[in-house]
Parts: C-alpha cells; sequence; structure tokens
C-alpha cells in the first residue's frame, strides 16, 4: 500500500539504502539482456537449437522487456512500488531457475519471457522512485549514480557470461542470475519501504477530480442551490475543475482499485504528438542497432575468430565501455549546450534545445557503423574491433542520452508514460531487428549489413533533425489541443448536468 509517511523526510541512511537497492534491482535487468551472448555456440549445440531459435529467445525477451513497462508502471501508481518490486523479483527469480534446468529450447525461450517480465519493472518506476525520494535539488546527482547501473549492465554482463560459460557451462549464467536476483529481492522485503505518494500519482488525481466532479454535480441535482454555496473545491469554473492546485489531504479518501488502470490512453495520448512518436521513432532504431552489434558480432567472433565464451566476453565489453564514456561525456556536452542556447535566448530554455547536442554524434555514428561492418567483413585485427566498437557505443549513448532526456522534459506530467513508450518503442525494434540479424549477417555478411543498419541509424537521427527544427511548435500546438478539448469535455458535462429539469 502507499506509504503514509513523506519518504522525502527519511534519514539520508534510508534514502541512500533505497537507492543501492533499485541501483541494484536495475543492474540485474541489465545483466539478463546479453549475459549469454558469449554462450550462444554453446547453447545452440546443448539444448539443441538452431540460430533462429536461439535468436528468436533473444528478441522475445527483449519484446517483453520492452512492453511490460506500460503494466508495471500503471500499477505501482494504485499498489505501490514495493509490491512491484517484489512481485516482478520474483518472478525473475523462477524464470531464472527454469532455464537454468531446461533441456530443451521451448522452456528457455518461454521462461526468457517470465525473466524478462520481471526485469523490465525496475526499468518502469526506478526513476518514479527515486523522484519519490529526494528533492529536485538532489535528485540529479542520485538519478546519475542510478544510471550507471542499466549502463554497467551491458558492459560486464559479456564477461559474466564467458567467465561463467567458460568454467561451468551455459547453465552457470541462469543460476548466476537465480542467486542475485533472489538474494536482491530478499534485500527488498526486508529494508525496502515505500517510497509511493498520492499527490505524485496521475491516476489517483484523475480519480480524484471525478470524485469532486461528482460531489458538485448531485450537490446542484439535490439541492438547486448556487454554485457559489458548494465548498471552496469546486467553486470553479467547469473548465478549472480538472487542475490540481488543491489539497489532498482536505479533500475526501477515494480508493484506487486496479479497475482505475488504462495501460494504453495514456501511451496514446503521447504518441498523438508528432514530436514524441519521431523522437520515440528514433530512439527504437538507435536501441535496436545497440543491441544487434554485440550479438552480430558475438557470432562473428565464435565463427570466424574461433573465439571462446570468455574472450567474446572480452572484447564486447568495448561497445559497454563505449556505452559508459558516451553516457557520461554527452550528458556533460548537453548540459554546457543547453547552457549555451539559454544564455543566447535570453535566459529562457525549451526542450528542444538539447538535442542540438545529438548533432557530433549523428554525422560521426553512421559513417562508423559502415567502416565496423567491413572491418568485420575482412577480419581484420582484433584491436581495431574493439576500437570501433567502443567508438560507436560512445556515439549510439551520446545521442540516445540526449534523445531520453528530451523525452522527459517534453512531457510533463506524463513523463513516466513516455518512458514506458520508449520502452515499447526499444522492445519493439529491437525486436524485429534480432529476428533479422542472423538472416542478413548470413546473406550479406557483415560488410552490407552494417551498411544497411547505418541507413537505418541515419533515418534515426533525421528523426531526430525534424524533432530540433519543428518540435516546439508541434509541441505547444498539441498542448492548446489537449487544454482545448479538456475544457470542451468539463463544460459539457457540468451544462448537462445543470440543464436536467
Amino acid at each position: 500500500m502507499p506509504v503514509k509517511n513523506d519518504p522525502r523526510t527519511w534519514s539520508p541512511l534510508r534514502k541512500n539504502l533505497s537507492l543501492f537497492l533499485i541501483s541494484t534491482a536495475s543492474m540485474v535487468a541489465a545483466l539478463a539482456a546479453n549475459i549469454q551472448n558469449p554462450a550462444v555456440e554453446q547453447m545452440e549445440q546443448d539444448l539443441p537449437a538452431t540460430p533462429s531459435q536461439f535468436s528468436l529467445s533473444i528478441s522475445i525477451f527483449i519484446l517483453t522487456q520492452g512492453l511490460f513497462p506500460l503494466m508495471w508502471s500503471a500499477i505501482s501508481e494504485v499498489k505501490g512500488r514495493k509490491l512491484v518490486y517484489v512481485l516482478s523479483l520474483a518472478l525473475f527469480t523462477l524464470g531464472s531457475i527454469i532455464v537454468a534446468l531446461s533441456k530443451h529450447i521451448a522452456p528457455v525461450i518461454g521462461f526468457r519471457c517470465l525473466q524478462a517480465a520481471g526485469s523490465s519493472a525496475v526499468m518502469a518506476i526506478g526513476a518514479a522512485s527515486l523522484a519519490d525520494i529526494f528533492e529536485p535539488a538532489e535528485r540529479g546527482t542520485k538519478m546519475g549514480v542510478y544510471y550507471i547501473a542499466p549502463l554497467l549492465g551491458p558492459a560486464v554482463g559479456p564477461v559474466f557470461g564467458g567467465i561463467l560459460t567458460s568454467v561451468w557451462g551455459w547453465r552457470a549464467i541462469f543460476w548466476f542470475l537465480s542467486l542475485l536476483s533472489g538474494v536482491t529481492l530478499l534485500c527488498f522485503i526486508a529494508f525496502f519501504q515505500d517510497t509511493f505518494r498520492l499527490e505524485r500519482s496521475l491516476i489517483y488525481q484523475k480519480v480524484l477530480k471525478a470524485h469532486i466532479r461528482a460531489t458538485a454535480f448531485q450537490s446542484l441535482e439535490n439541492s438547486r442551490k448556487s454554485v457559489e454555496a458548494l465548498p471552496t473545491v469546486t467553486r470553479k469554473d467547469p473548465a478549472e475543475v480538472g487542475k490540481t492546485d488543491f489539497d489532498i489531504e482536505k479533500l475526501p479518501t477515494v480508493k484506487l482499485t486496479i479497475r482505475h488502470v488504462n495501460f494504453f490512453r495514456p501511451l496514446f495520448q503521447v504518441l498523438m504528438r508528432k514530436n514524441n512518436f519521431l523522437i520515440l521513432l528514433s530512439s527504437g532504431l538507435l536501441y535496436a542497432y545497440g543491441f544487434v552489434v554485440v550479438y552480430a558480432t558475438s557470432r562473428t567472433l565464435a565463427n570466424d575468430y574461433g573465439y571462446s565464451s570468455l574472450k567474446i566476453g572480452l572484447v564486447t565489453i568495448a561497445y559497454g565501455g563505449g556505452s559508459v564514456f558516451g553516457s557520461i561525456l554527452g550528458g556533460r556536452w548537453s548540459d554546457r549546450q543547453l547552457a549555451k542556447l539559454r544564455v543566447a535566448n535570453g535566459g529562457k530554455g525549451y526542450a528542444e534545445m538539447r538535442l542540438a547536442s545529438t548533432l557530433p554524434g549523428m554525422i560521426l555514428l553512421p559513417p562508423i557503423i559502415i567502416a565496423f561492418g567491413w572491418v568485420c567483413q575482412k577480419h581484420l585485427p582484433i584491436a581495431v574491433i574493439c576500437i570501433f566498437l567502443f567508438l560507436g557505443g560512445f556515439f549510439c549513448i551520446w545521442i540516445y542520452s540526449s534523445s531520453l532526456a528530451y523525452i522527459v522534459d517534453a512531457n510533463v506530467g506524463r513523463s513516466s508514460t513516455a518512458v514506458a513508450g520508449n520502452s515499447a518503442f526499444r522492445g519493439i525494434f529491437a525486436f524485429i531487428a534480432t529476428e533479422i540479424a542472423v538472416p542478413l549477417q548470413d546473406n550479406l555478411g557483415d560488410g552490407w549489413m552494417f551498411v544497411v543498419w547505418a541507413g537505418f541509424v541515419s533515418l534515426g537521427c533525421i528523426c531526430i533533425l525534424l524533432v530540433r527544427w519543428k518540435g516546439q511548435d508541434w509541441r505547444i500546438q498539441a498542448e492548446i489541443r489537449e487544454v482545448e478539448r479538456i475544457k470542451r469535455a468539463d463544460t459539457a458535462t457540468f451544462s448537462t448536468m445543470t440543464s436536467k429539469p
């Protein structure tokens, strides 16, 4: 259930403990996505499985991990954060155990889905939990600590996977995940206190507004008194009733249930904005490339270079290392560019300004992808592959991190839904990309396959440029339309109720 005390008043020790637990859970989720990549060849032989079946297990994992945040985010707004963390970690642990025990590819595919569903929860509500706990003045620093975990997971995952596979076999990977998630689950049960506050819940705000309007209309129906005779909170113009400038503690309590959850309408409202759709399309393409490049490189290293699982993990860590540095340096560059643009604009800023910082990455990333493909095709020394993997990760995250910040900045009041929508786009595109990765690689070779991917990434960059150019106008127009629609709906409802004989 939601907490009665304000988590912002907790001691620094409890706040930082919560941050540590959430970051640890995020690390588990990030590890699960690609830790098995170095074990591709061994799993295909042992289960047995074809390359297409194995890629299906990965792509379905990504798709499920991308779509389930929509559900977890909505449930956490009704039942609180802790229940979602505990339930999702339990599902992840169960899925990991069954995959470790599996003798055939079918249960691996099925229970990897259960793993993905469980691991997606922290991606949906981790940032929301930290927003519950920390004040805006310190929130940026804490968010920076939190986001290290999702970036380190893909970086160290292949190394862990390579070591475990080399020493104990591929099943050790999933026993390791079972142990890690199980310990994290016990820590959440014992030490994590729910951070959820009703005043941060958009679902609660919506239900409460409906309750206020219903109370006001019922009073008019029963007494036929003037609107001025109603309680203060209802003495408003109908168009103003929907605003959230009231004190929740002084209003009647309304009980939230799962029936109040609408998983798809908020997402539809986000996607109806042109700027959101284009930036999410770009995000999906960039994420898909990031997932495919590691998977395809693992196959190349195993088949053409004859590398063991451990060596594959040590090579592909270069991409994760580039991602970490790209996030840190790209974030700082983004802040500097944003500050300069605000000064040039008389001290005023708007969401689209942040996208200006993506230009260096958009210029350099497509040619780096093409060059990397032909490096792999020509079987050049492994040091060259590592360099281009690092550069690809660096510039891909350079672009992606600023795009994600824009998604939050451009969707005030529905940022969690926008982030969940981003996860959905990433999951869908990564699912498609992983499904076509093996046929493309086998039929075109690494060189031409990455030429195709450079084209996809360039399309994503064009989407960002369009949003940088026209996004502010699109966003303002959409906000005006939404406000007018709410006003018309409230006025129509009020008029209908007051006109009854």
